[in-house]
């Protein structure tokens, strides 16, 4: 087992010590709803006081196991030592002056580690941002800047941000679109591959028909890009068939379409390579990430070609926040701790410990209906027995029976009917064994169905 670096200010241990949630954190709920937009939600109703490693400390005290990490943002472990010493030395020496006015090194040292570590030996340059949705919507604007077209495709469950654009970027209507268009136009949407229910369909196959749809409804000579979760996040941890993103890819460069890897949440370990993309040697024009990227810290990029991203003029890119010195010298720490922990290996580490748990679930319970993902990016389609039919109220209670015994579990898919797995890296194989036991019995107690 990879050996990894944890602060040990915290036990690595599920505790609780008050029934879920506890009376402090009753309290600061009552104060959130009064205060805070009701639009805000949360999947658990506790407040964090500490975290560190695979433990949460809620104000209560309680200590729940992190299956969740954020949604893939602290990959490295929450409180990872060299992040919290690199933030804390730039903290010291200045916390803003905008790169914009007066740039700074970490923006620059950022951006040649993602040229370096992306897929792809091209020439490559990198912008930075704050979030995963602004990186994307500025992939777009360089790809529009670049290809003189305006058109935009993306697929069939994807996810890629609450902002005006993204929004229509976005497939799930609820609660991510729902009341608030219009939404862009020149955005279009493609078939996916989705194995568990493609009937069998290879991924070669599944290309062509996405690209016999782009070509019809839209038109190669009109399109700047093509945008796609090499797995993807919200819409249910799916992942496409061998073979459909490297013929997806190669139709966009023979057209000069702009291919567009959005690895906001597969980026940086996740999947058991650096980047997804490198599994099937998939080389993107523009990689958009995110969350992973910086420990915590609100940061995100997009890295590609050097004639793409050069491609939109002086003053077109940019931002107040974009690039923070404290985000930078997390983000430098956290590529740091990924490559000197050995956390690619990790990842797949956790992923072979997973699959064969949750494998073994599925062999006695038919309302698993599929357990797919790779590296700590791991998740279990739920459906009506014997059927193929999403069953979003299964995945609910599932998840907060999990959640009552302390156990941060999320749901994801277009239907609401899949459970995701997103450990930090930095979680023993012990925690992580006792949180799939609170799993297992959670599906016991929602014994209708089962065999």
């Amino acid at each position: 087992m990879t050996t990894l670096d944890v602060p040990t200010t915290i036990e690595q241990r599920r505790l609780l010590v008050t029934p879920l949630p506890g009376p402090r954190s009753r309290e600061l709920m009552s104060r959130k709803q009064a205060a805070v937009a009701a639009g805000v939600g949360t999947t658990m109703p506790v407040f964090a006081a500490r975290a560190a490693g695979g433990i949460v400390v809620d104000v209560d005290g309680n200590h729940l196991v992190d299956l969740g990490s954020g949604i893939a943002v602290t990959t490295v472990g929450n409180s990872a030592p060299r992040v919290v010493e690199a933030v804390q030395e730039q903290v010291a020496a200045f916390t803003h002056t905008c790169f914009m006015i007066t740039p700074y090194e970490g923006y620059v040292a950022v951006a040649e580690a993602l040229n370096r570590l992306t897929p792809g030996d091209h020439e490559k340059r990198t912008a930075l941002f704050n979030s995963g949705a602004e990186a994307v919507e500025n992939a777009v604007k360089i790809a529009r800047a670049h290809a003189g077209r305006q058109a935009v495709v993306v697929f069939d469950h994807a996810y890629h941000g609450r902002t005006n654009l993204t929004m229509a970027m976005t497939a799930k209507s609820m609660p991510y679109k729902h009341g608030f268009g219009p939404f862009a136009s020149e955005v279009y949407r493609a078939p996916l591959s989705y194995p568990f229910r493609d009937g069998g369909l290879d991924g070669e196959t599944a290309a062509v028909r996405a690209i016999d749809v782009i070509e019809k409804q839209v038109g190669a000579d009109n399109l700047a890009a093509v945008v796609i979760e090499p797995i993807q996040g919200e819409g249910g941890f799916i992942e496409p068939a061998p073979g459909f993103l490297p013929r997806l890819a190669a139709w966009c460069r023979d057209h000069g379409v702009v291919f567009v890897a959005d690895e906001v949440q597969t980026g940086f370990a996740r999947t058991g390579d650096l980047f997804a993309c490198d599994r099937e040697g998939v080389v993107p024009d523009l990689i958009v990430t995110a969350k992973g990227i910086a420990g915590g810290l609100p940061l995100s990029a997009v890295t590609g070609r050097a004639e793409i991203m050069d491609a939109a003029h002086a003053g077109g890119l940019g931002g107040t926040y974009g690039g923070n010195p404290l985000a930078c010298a997390a983000a430098l720490a956290a590529i740091e701790t990924i490559e000197a922990e050995g956390l690619v290996d990790r990842a797949r580490e956790i992923e072979a410990l997973m699959l064969d748990r949750l494998r073994a679930l599925q062999a006695r319970d038919p309302r698993v209906g599929e357990v797919r993902g790779r590296g700590a990016m791991i998740a279990v389609e739920l459906v009506e027995t014997g059927t193929d039919v999403p069953d979003p109220a299964l995945a609910k209670a599932v998840a907060a029976a999990a959640h009552q015994q302390g156990v941060i579990v999320l749901t994801c898919g277009t239907h609401g009917n899949v459970l995701r797995f997103l450990p930090p890296l930095s979680i023993s194989d012990e925690l992580l064994r006792d949180g799939l036991d609170v799993l297992d019995a959670a599906f016991s107690a929602t014994t209708a169905g089962a065999r």
